[in-house]
């Protein structure tokens, strides 16, 4: 079914909606829920999943992000039980007649679970009732409300933080460093480059000591790399960021980015491998910007765009509808509409998905 855009609700006919975040509380820093959870309308009411709030409090949409967490030991082991609690929560949501919405992050889980998780993933993912695509390249959930809202920027939670000067020759790699996500890669080709005047900067937190110790040994071998491994504050993040002169994704795949849109909403391009979703962002901002590559990453072709965008670019890129207040706002419409459905369709039916 096409993409929905929920018809507004006048503020008189509104009742309050208790919206559960399969995601932990805020905790300072700027993330993509805490941006979404700040802006929404005031007649949404939202908490931060436990398992006992879950399967015991009232609410009326569980807001899923990323699923697979819920058996992957959310605050506790993983064991079976983690399965059985996760089937009780979706069987309470049918009986009990509360929206299930999906914001689809990924196409895939990241780290392929085994043939228990995904099914029980599948299962989970039937009792759907409203999926949010962040891009037009996300493929439609079958069976569920169908809504188009864009990831949004990083302009106005930054708007208050220094800026610094970008260091000439300075490329950056920012973000959690883990398999997917290429960081080898780019400290493999960028000691290929035998420049004195570049620098590389790895700023993220390591998924495990294996990725660490490779960074750092990266670090010992090449004075021209320097990292920060760990979570780092929004004050430091934007630091790091502006210091660079091109900041590099060498992902094996990219769909959504968070730290592509920090990146832009800080005025600094971003080299990101191709695909569906990064030439829809790139359509939107312009080729100067999101600059894509094909194949591997490679020495030549880093040292190359890099010389395209030394200087810096005239201007800042159009960012324009990735403003918090609409993502938020369209939130609480997608959330309304999901109500609505949920208990329309299960009112009528008396069964789920």
């Amino acid at each position: 079914m096409p993409a929905q855009t929920p018809a507004p609700v006048p503020d008189d006919r509104r009742r309050r909606i208790r919206v559960l975040e399969e995601l932990d509380p805020p905790d300072g820093t700027t993330r993509f829920v805490d941006q979404v959870t700040r802006h929404l309308d005031d007649d949404v009411e939202v908490d931060y999943f436990t398992w006992r709030k879950g399967l015991l409090s009232r609410y009326d949409v569980l807001h899923l992000h990323w699923p697979e967490r819920l058996v992957r030991g959310y605050k506790r082991p993983r064991t079976l039980v983690n399965y059985a609690l996760v089937l009780a929560l979706g069987l309470r949501a049918r009986l009990l007649r509360v929206a299930v919405v999906q914001t689809e992050h990924n196409l895939a889980p990241h780290e392929r679970g085994g043939p228990l998780e995904r099914a029980v993933m599948g299962w989970l993912g039937r009792q759907v009732t409203a999926s949010i695509r962040l891009n037009r390249s996300t493929p439609p959930r079958p069976g569920a409300q169908d809504h188009l809202v864009p990831h949004g920027d990083y302009r106005e939670p930054f708007a208050g933080l220094p800026r610094h000067d970008a260091v000439p020759g300075r490329l950056a790699y920012v973000g959690i460093i883990r398999e997917y996500k290429g960081v080898d890669r780019l400290l493999a080709e960028f000691a290929r480059l035998d420049d004195p005047d570049l620098t590389l900067r790895v700023v993220g937190r390591p998924a495990d000591a294996r990725w660490r110790a490779l960074v750092e040994a990266a670090v010992a071998a090449d004075p021209r790399v320097s990292a920060r491994l760990t979570f780092v504050p929004d004050d430091e993040l934007v630091a790091e960021v502006t210091e660079a002169e091109l900041v590099v994704l060498p992902y094996a795949q990219l769909h959504n980015s968070g730290t592509l849109l920090v990146a832009l909403s800080l005025g600094r391009p971003v080299l990101a491998p191709a695909g569906p979703a990064p030439r829809e962002l790139q359509a939107e901002v312009g080729a100067d910007w999101v600059r894509l590559y094909e194949g591997p990453l490679t020495a030549e072709l880093v040292r190359a765009e890099l010389d395209a965008v030394r200087g810096g670019l005239p201007g800042e890129p159009d960012l324009t509808g990735r403003d918090w207040p609409s993502v938020g706002a369209r939130h609480a419409e997608v959330f309304r509409a999901a109500v609505t459905a949920a208990r329309g369709a299960r009112r009528s039916t008396g069964t789920g998905r």
